[in-house]
């Protein structure tokens, strides 16, 4: 069993401090680095906790000393509250980007603190394959009536422009969703209105679901309905690996997760990225982001100055560049190395300059089913402004609620 957070090891003395790791994929990565700051110094011991459940430690006030994992909305709920503590005096805090240290604000704030600093993030966009854009004579679309040009070009010679995945709920939202309308749409501004709005959310307000989604999801409609496999309906994330592998389609709405398992199928193909063009202005041209790990110490942690002590381990500039390079993350620190892997390389000038946004479904409490709303659209389960129209009244009932 498990040593409990305040505990010591009984034949070093050392401090011992329980770390939180959400991502499965990263924990051989992370348990080479734990063994080796274990071995460098004799003061504190690191175990590694991938599997409690981290809310009831919250609500049982014995959480973990040190966590790093996906930063989004559920984790936002414990900064507002205070109960993360503040890092701000850390020198690593000087080194995060401004920009990607304000992914952590639009969710949550707690005045006066600087609970929570990114460790990745990844930026997602269109995957293509470059063999079949080469072959065919395609230039990557910078606008929505290029983006159509070419699946038209596509379709005529017979090639699938899109493969759908359209079974597995979260693979709509996270891609034609998020997309299409975080192509279209100023993310942040939109949630920063709707939250004043509240309950006031509805058809007569100012911004809505139905009226400022209605035309990029339309547009997703158009993409979805036209433009995929015939069978998307019933094809999951792990068939439209296989497939897009395969050379089934041209292009894969998925993110850099997708991209290894690609290659255990297709360790050769070549393939590239380039934001999803929505509108007739390639300066409008984004990608999705959202925060790969981020970490944060809480205010019930009895051993913060051990926590400290590893965090600024996992914080050098080598360990976190060798953990981007691995797993096709973008660093998040003013001296982190340049992405260089050629099936990133083509967000790289976005994220450089900031031209970036959080994914629209992740700004929705979980209460609200997107995931589920939104493969109701590209299944034809619901008309657009029926499903837009029922988020704003979730959105305003969730509102009244809190």
């Amino acid at each position: 069993m498990a040593l409990t957070a305040s505990a010591c090891s009984a034949d070093s003395g050392r401090t011992e401090i329980q770390f939180h790791l959400s991502k499965p994929e990263a924990i051989p990565y992370f348990r080479e680095l734990i063994a080796e700051y274990n071995a460098a110094q004799s003061e504190v011991r690191v175990e590694l906790d991938s599997s409690s459940n981290l809310q009831a430690g919250f609500l049982r006030g014995n959480p973990p000393d040190l966590g790093l994992l996906n930063y989004n909305m559920e984790m936002a709920r414990f900064m507002e509250r205070g109960a993360l503590s503040d890092l701000s005096d850390l020198p690593e805090a000087d080194r995060i980007l401004p920009e990607v240290q304000d992914l952590v604000d639009q969710y949550a704030t707690y005045p006066g603190r600087t609970s929570v600093l990114p460790y990745s993030v990844m930026a997602a966009s269109v995957i293509y394959n470059v063999e079949i854009f080469e072959q065919q004579g395609l230039e990557v679309p910078q606008t929505y009536d290029e983006l159509i040009a070419v699946c038209e070009a596509l379709e005529a010679a017979g090639i699938t422009p899109f493969y759908g995945t359209f079974a597995d709920p979260w693979t709509v939202s996270q891609g034609w969703f998020d997309y299409t309308v975080g192509g279209t749409i100023e993310v942040d501004e939109f949630y920063e209105q709707l939250n004043e709005l509240g309950t006031e959310v509805g058809p007569d307000a100012p911004v809505s679901f139905e009226q400022t989604m209605s035309e990029p999801v339309e547009r997703m409609l158009e993409l979805a309905r036209e433009y995929t496999n015939p069978d998307a309906n019933s094809r999951g994330y792990g068939d439209g690996n296989l497939a897009f592998a395969q050379g089934q389609a041209a292009m894969y709405l998925q993110g850099p997760w997708a991209l290894g398992e690609i290659a255990k199928s297709a360790p050769d193909l070549e393939v590239g990225t380039f934001p999803l063009p929505m509108t007739d202005d390639p300066d409008d041209l984004e990608v999705r982001v959202n925060i790969d790990l981020a970490a944060w110490i809480p205010e019930a942690s009895p051993n913060k100055g051990a926590a400290r002590d590893f965090l600024q381990y996992l914080f050098q500039p080598e360990v976190m560049n060798d953990y981007n390079a691995a797993q096709l993350g973008y660093g998040t620190t003013v001296d982190a190395a340049p992405v260089t892997d050629p099936r990133i390389v083509g967000m790289r000038e976005y994220f450089d300059t900031a031209r970036f946004y959080q994914g629209p479904s992740k700004a929705i409490p979980l209460t609200i089913p997107t995931d589920n709303y939104v493969q109701g659209l590209v299944t034809g389960a619901g008309s657009v402004e029926s499903i837009l129209r029922t988020m704003d009244a979730d959105w305003a009932r969730l509102a009244l609620r809190g």
